[in-house]
């Protein structure tokens, strides 16, 4: 039976820019290595200069995210009227979508962004503020991003898992993930007897997670350097911030 390949866009998204910050948004680029890194999975690990076992066949592609934030809002620092929708991050994620919707054997998941938005001050910044090392009066513009809620994204990546599991339709999954979020979908897939593989993309996971997996395992390049993906992203310029509201099934 094939295998099918789940992946958390936002979560691909900050480990690809972490991995390629000179190309963080070559969408094209992206969409590409999207693909080749998961149709890696379908070639088993060598062994000795072999491939331990025969290659394996793709039932799909799935990318999971949300379309980007598309509207104008008013700086709290400068007062400047920001359209959101023309922003590099708009551009990148509408092209990177375009691009994925071409792939061969790849079915693309939209969410939706919760219209609560709000803009919120950068982590290193509020530390800042607590420990009155500086004030409000303090921040500069680049001190503060607009912080995007995603909604249904992980209750999709849960219906297909039970999906997949319930109608026999592969026997393995991988998920190209690094939180916890997945667990009970990842159990279900287990109990139907489903081989159950996490791909962090060279990320250590969450204690305790491995027990609720059967094999952990990245096929994308190892990273050069020792930075973390926060490292990456809060040298970024600042595009929207976009993490999940609601945890899957």
């Amino acid at each position: 039976m094939p295998t099918a390949i789940l992946i958390d866009g936002a979560y691909f998204i900050k480990r690809f820019r972490s991995l390629e910050p000179e190309r963080a948004y070559d969408a094209h680029h992206a969409a590409d290595c999207a693909h080749s890194w998961a149709c890696a999975h379908l070639v088993p690990p060598r062994r000795n200069g072999a491939p331990a076992g025969p290659t394996r066949d793709l039932y799909r592609i799935f990318f999971y995210d949300c379309p980007p934030l598309d509207k104008k809002m008013h700086h709290p620092i400068t007062g400047k009227a920001i359209d959101f929708g023309k922003s590099d991050e708009a551009v990148f994620r509408r092209t990177l979508h375009a691009r994925l919707r071409a792939k061969r054997k790849l079915a693309l998941r939209l969410g939706q962004l919760s219209t609560h938005t709000t803009w919120t001050i950068r982590p290193e910044r509020i530390a800042d503020l607590l420990k009155r090392k500086i004030t409000l009066d303090c921040l500069k513009p680049e001190d503060v991003r607009v912080d995007t809620k995603q909604k249904g994204v992980d209750m999709r990546v849960g219906i297909d898992v039970a999906s997949l599991a319930f109608k026999r339709q592969v026997d393995q999954i991988v998920l190209i993930a690094g939180d916890a979020d997945f667990v009970p979908a990842a159990k279900q897939a287990r109990r139907e007897g489903i081989d159950f593989i996490l791909d962090p993309m060279w990320r250590d996971i969450p204690e305790g997670l491995q027990e609720h997996i059967d094999g952990l395992r990245s096929t994308c390049p190892r990273p050069k350097h020792g930075r973390a993906v926060s490292d990456v992203a809060s040298a970024m310029p600042g595009p929207p911030e976009q993490t999940d509201e609601e945890a899957g099934p």
